[in-house]
């Protein structure tokens, strides 16, 4: 059942106030290691403090035929919408 305020149709919301914001299993995105695993990524060494350093190539925005979305120019960056 829904209701109309302010010109917004709303309803019964998702989730309670008080559910957990972490769930069991469920990897927090955070971990390290998930740069080798990602298609969208490649490493290029790294930077201060040891860190990796990665750049993002059209697989991390796109699955369909992202090499035809890479940059013509090798040397320009891949600018990702994320």
């Amino acid at each position: 059942m829904s209701s109309i305020r302010d010109n917004l149709r709303v309803g019964k919301p998702d989730v309670k106030p008080d559910a957990p914001s972490h769930v069991p299993g469920i990897s927090q995105g955070n971990a390290p290691g998930g740069i080798e695993n990602d298609p969208g990524f490649y490493t290029t060494g790294e930077r201060g403090a040891g860190r990796p350093s990665a750049k993002s190539t059209a697989r991390r925005s796109t699955g369909i035929n992202p090499g035809a979305r890479n940059p013509i120019d090798p040397s320009s960056p891949n600018l990702s919408p994320a």
